[in-house]
Order: C-alpha cells, then structure tokens, then sequence
C-alpha cells in the first residue's frame, strides 16, 4: 500500500472515531488511540504495511505538538510550583508503583514483573495529559502548572527506570550504568538552564528579525527538534526535549 495509502488509511480511520467519540461525548483524543488499535499491525482488517515510518512520523508529530504547547507554556508559570512538583511527583509515583506491586503480587506474579508494572503505570503520558487539558483550556489553571511541573518531573525520572528495571537481577552492574546517565542527562539540562534558555530566544528573535516566513519556520523546527535529538542521545525522550526546547 505504501506510505501514502497508510497516511490516507490513518486519517480516514481518525475522523471516523474522532466523530463517534464526539457523538458519545467523549473526547476527541480517545477516538484517534482508538483509531491507532484499530488500524495497527496487530490487529485484523486494513492495517498499516509501513509501521516503522508511521511511528517515526508519529514520534515527529508528537514532538513538534509539545514543542508548540511549550511555547505558549513558558518556564517562569511552572517555577512558583517547583516545590509541589520535586515533592508531589516522587511521592506520586512511589505509591503508584507500591499499589501495582501489591496488586500483581495478589494476582501471582512474580516480583521483577510486579516491580515493572508498578513502575510502568506510575508514568503519565505528556502529550496525552496536555493535548487534554488545551481541549478543555485549562492551561493556565494553577492545578494544570502544576500537573505539568509533576509531569516534567516523571520524563526525567524515566533514565533511573529504563536502566534499574532490566538491571534488577544485577543491581551493581545497573547503578553503574545510572551514574553515567544520570551525568550525562544533568549536564545537557544544566547546559539549557544556563545557556539554552539564552540562546535559543535570542536565536528565534532574530530569525523573526530576518522577515522571511520560510526562514523563521525553518529555524523554529531547527531548534524543536534540534533540542529534541540532543536530549534523545543523553537518553530523554525525543518528544521532552522538544517541550523543553518551546519553555
């Protein structure tokens, strides 16, 4: 079928559930994850041929999305919440990772995969949580700064996860590989705090300065997925560097 008729089985599949969920009530976002199940490789009927490119170019979205939300979200609203968050989010995902340990462990499963889902479902979707709260605007809302300070707090938290969950048979050699990741990730964000969020304005200023749309398009995608591919090799995901890079 080729990537063009996977785009187009896509979109079509998308605005058929996106207006049955309108229809029922429910928001828009829960219809096009259901158009995802449906018309995924593991399911039955018209499928996707290309799923790699498709998940690039759904990484690509999902990060240019963010990095739109990040603009118009600037740093300053989530500092006077910074507290909350440093507190709320460890004390957040601990007992969400306790309550689906206690959970599979009543339902007989091993403890390493206990842990996993534990952790696995302490861990909110970004983009899910903000494409949901610009639907209703509640943006600027202190509850919503504060929900996305917890949120940026949960993406750094996932480079301790990814490498101490696979590591739990051989913790020694896993705290090992966190020291090293854990410095890498904290010297690229002391970088954007110190000289990023310098930089990066003053570059985007003086693109606008050029007067050329095209130009000033070009640069602003530069910088988003620029900043996105940089904190995607310190091991944070491609979608939080683009936040990151719109705060």
């Amino acid at each position: 079928m080729g990537i063009a008729g996977d785009i187009a089985l896509i979109i079509s599949a998308a605005l058929v559930c996106a207006l049955v969920a309108q229809r029922l009530g429910f928001p828009l976002l829960l219809g096009y994850i259901f158009a995802g199940l449906l018309v995924g490789p593991n399911t039955a009927g018209p499928t996707v041929s290309n799923a790699h490119e498709i998940e690039l170019l759904a990484d690509i979205g999902v990060a240019l999305l963010l990095f739109t939300v990040g603009m118009e979200f600037p740093m300053e609203k989530l500092r006077p919440v910074r507290g909350i968050a440093l507190l709320g989010a460890p004390l957040q995902m601990a007992l969400v990772t306790a309550y689906g340990y206690g959970l599979c462990k009543l339902l007989g499963w091993d403890t390493i995969q206990a842990i996993w889902f534990g952790a696995l479902i302490s861990i909110s979707s970004t983009m899910v949580v903000l494409k949901v709260l610009m639907s209703k605007g509640l943006m600027e809302t202190l509850s919503s700064r504060v929900m996305v300070a917890i949120l940026v707090i949960q993406d750094l938290a996932v480079i301790p996860l990814m490498i101490l969950l696979p590591a739990l048979e051989n913790l020694q050699e896993g705290m090992g590989d966190l020291f090293w990741a854990l410095l890498r990730a904290g010297a690229f964000l002391l970088f954007m705090v110190l000289f990023g969020s310098r930089l990066l304005p003053w570059l985007v200023h003086r693109a606008a300065g050029w007067k050329s749309r095209e130009l000033f398009i070009v640069v602003v995608l530069g910088v988003g997925l620029g900043v996105g591919y940089a904190t995607h090799l310190v091991g944070l995901s491609f979608a939080f560097g683009a936040f990151l890079a719109g705060l």
